[in-house]
C-alpha cells in the first residue's frame, strides 16, 4: 500500500508554530505544548513563558481555543466553543498582555477538572495573537497580516490512557521521499504518540536505522507512523524497496515487535 501524504510544515503544525516571525511581530513561546494529568475535583496550574525578540514593546491577545487535526497533520482551531469542550475548565491571568523590546513574560493559567469529570482527554489550544496587524510586504504590494502562536495543552483526566495497536504496513511519501510507515490505531481516550528503535535492509542489501515520527494518534483515530530511515554518513537516504524493518515501537512502556517487509 502507498500513500502520498502532503507535508510541507509538519512540525509547525503539530508544534503548533511556538516561533512566529512576521514584520513587527517576532514572538516564542515555551513550553511548545502541555501534556498533563489531572484527577476528577483538582487543578493544575501552569506557566508560559512569551519572549519578545522584537527591539520594541509589543501587545498579544490571549485566548483558548478547540482544535482539530487534518490529514495532513494540520491544526485546525476553532474560536467558538465546540460540543464537549472542556475551554470552560479554563482560567487566563489576563486577556492582553505587554511584553518590553527584547524581553520574556510569565504568563499563568490554570484547569480546573470537575469533581464528576468522566476518565478521557481535555484538549484545548492557547492562542496567542498579536494585538496590532503587522506589515507583510511581496513584491509591491504591502497588506496585513496577524501573528499567531499557538500552544497545544493535553490533560488526561482519571486514568484516561492510549491503546495503540498497528492496524497494516504502508510505504507514504513524506516532503517527496518514499518511506515505510505503519498505520497504528488508537483504541484509548488519549492521545498517544510512537517512539522506538528500528533497523533494516533495503533491496540492496544497504543497512539502515529508523527512527518512527511522534505525531500524536487521537483517541479513535488512526495515523500513519513514517519510520524515516538514516546512516551514519546520511541522514536522508533514498531507500530501494523492497525493504524489510524489525525493532520494536514503543508508546507508555510499551513494546509492539516489528518484522515487516515494505513493497
Amino acid at each position: 500500500m502507498s500513500r502520498g501524504w502532503p507535508i510541507p510544515f509538519l512540525a509547525a503544525a503539530i508544534v503548533a508554530a511556538p516561533t512566529a516571525f512576521a514584520q513587527g511581530f517576532a514572538a516564542m513561546v515555551t513550553p511548545p505544548r502541555f501534556e498533563l494529568t489531572v484527577k476528577p475535583g483538582h487543578t493544575t496550574r501552569q506557566v508560559v513563558e512569551l519572549y519578545n525578540r522584537s527591539a520594541a514593546q509589543a501587545g498579544f491577545l490571549v485566548r483558548t481555543a478547540d482544535w482539530t487535526l487534518s490529514r495532513d497533520f494540520g491544526v485546525d482551531f476553532q474560536t467558538e466553543l465546540q460540543p464537549g469542550s472542556c475551554r470552560p475548565w479554563v482560567a487566563l491571568e489576563r486577556p492582553e498582555i505587554n511584553v518590553p523590546g527584547s524581553s520574556a513574560m510569565r504568563y499563568r493559567f490554570e484547569v480546573a477538572v470537575p469533581a464528576d469529570a468522566p476518565s478521557g482527554e481535555c484538549r484545548f489550544a492557547l492562542l496567542i495573537d498579536g494585538a496590532e496587524p503587522v506589515r507583510s510586504t511581496g513584491g509591491n504590494v504591502s497588506v496585513p497580516i496577524n501573528g499567531r502562536i499557538g500552544v497545544i495543552v493535553y490533560v488526561e483526566v482519571g486514568d484516561a490512557k492510549p491503546d495503540l495497536a498497528p492496524v497494516g504496513p504502508a510505504v507514504s511519501t513524506v516532503n517527496g521521499r518514499r518511506v515505510p510507515a505503519m498505520l497504528v490505531r488508537n483504541s484509548g481516550n488519549a492521545h498517544g504518540r510512537m517512539g522506538g528503535f528500528l533497523h533494516g535492509t533495503d533491496a540492496n542489501g544497504l543497512a539502515y536505522d529508523f527512527t518512527p515520527s511522534d505525531f500524536p494518534i487521537l483517541p479513535g483515530d488512526e495515523r500513519d507512523v513514517f519510520l524515516t530511515p538514516s546512516t551514519p554518513t546520511d541522514e536522508q537516504p533514498t531507500l530501494t524497496y523492497p525493504v524489510h524493518v524489525q525493532g520494536n515501537l514503543e508508546w507508555n512502556g510499551k513494546a509492539i515487535p516489528v518484522d515487516q517487509t515494505f513493497e
